[in-house]
């Protein structure tokens, strides 16, 4: 496994608030912490480092990002302890505690545990406008797709979706930097990206070449929901310079999660402060529009971390007892 540490040392002058554990007792808290999150030129690094740095900052804790191979292996590395934190979506989620996961068939992945609610992953298909592709009926027979890092949410569920629209092609796997460059240079004929919006490697592309960010018909959406863990979603036209119009697709949810033996005030200051900033996570990522605690609903796989449920219960977000780690 490739990784690289992020560690904190930024956003500094931007990103402090009152520190709202200076009077919290600490004993049991960890000297440092790492988020799990995925590839380079995808939104989980971009989200997960700015986040770990303002944690950091703001709690006093060292704190850094890990490039991944994105949700499910973040599931496994979370799960066993190796991180304390990651970033996954609900369907590798529920499949990783299921027993599912292909790292590790058989293995339920229990000790992972729900935090905040982030936001949600479109599907979307980017081409070079060169290609003529405006569809993904266009897609040509035995075109090479990149899926983004081997085990990630569009490696795991994009091509299943492109089979059951009848796509037929060629896999290719990689961070999506690089294959934003590989589209670039004609390696390969499509990127079908999973990440929140915008994606950091389709804004670096469109500012280097024409491309075409194509959407689903109202039949291929509705295959795909009917299909799939995922509902309809709306890119927003001004989330990108290639966007005339607003574009269907589908999206899954992303929620940060953490080792459920991680301790509870420090879990519970953490989600205090993701909460209650909003406007600081937003200057990190503008996906984080939607990391607010209204959509803590939208997490029905995971327990909560008894110090995350017991911040929102503080809050007016009643969780059931049910849905709290023991």
């Amino acid at each position: 496994m490739k990784t690289q540490a992020v560690m904190a040392a930024a956003f500094a002058s931007t990103l402090i608030v009152a520190n709202p554990a200076s009077a919290q007792d600490r004993s049991d808290w960890p000297d440092s912490f790492t988020v799990g999150t995925a590839s380079q030129g995808g939104t989980y690094f971009a989200y997960g480092s700015g986040w770990a740095n303002f944690v950091a900052e703001n709690l006093g804790v060292s704190g850094g990002a890990e490039i991944t191979g994105g949700p499910m292996q973040n599931m496994a590395l979370v799960h066993t302890g190796d991180l304390k934190f990651g970033l996954t979506t609900m369907g590798p989620a529920r499949e990783s505690m299921e027993g599912k996961s292909p790292l590790a068939p058989g293995m339920a992945m229990d000790n992972v545990c729900a935090m905040f609610p982030m936001y949600e992953t479109p599907f979307s298909v980017t081409a070079l406008s060169s290609s003529g592709i405006t569809s993904i009926a266009d897609i040509p027979d035995g075109a090479t797709i990149g899926f983004g890092p081997a085990g990630s949410t569009s490696d795991t569920y994009f091509p299943r979706m492109m089979e059951t629209l009848g796509v037929n092609f060629e896999r290719r796997n990689g961070s999506w930097s690089d294959l934003g460059g590989q589209l670039q240079d004609g390696l390969i004929d499509v990127v079908a990206f999973a990440a929140g919006i915008p994606i950091p490697a389709v804004s670096q592309l469109e500012v280097q070449t024409d491309v075409n960010i194509i959407g689903m018909t109202d039949a291929e959406a509705k295959t795909i929901t009917d299909n799939f863990p995922v509902s309809e979603f709306i890119i927003p036209a001004a989330t990108y310079q290639s966007l005339n119009e607003p574009s269907r697709v589908v999206s899954m949810w992303n929620f940060a999660m953490v080792n459920c033996d991680m301790p509870e005030s420090f879990v519970y200051e953490i989600t205090k402060l993701t909460m209650e900033n909003n406007d600081k996570m937003v200057s990190i990522h503008k996906a984080a529009r939607n990391s607010v605690p209204e959509n803590y609903s939208k997490n029905n796989v995971l327990p909560w971390h008894p110090g995350a449920a017991r911040w929102f219960n503080e809050n007016g977000y009643p969780i059931e007892d049910s849905m709290i780690k023991q």
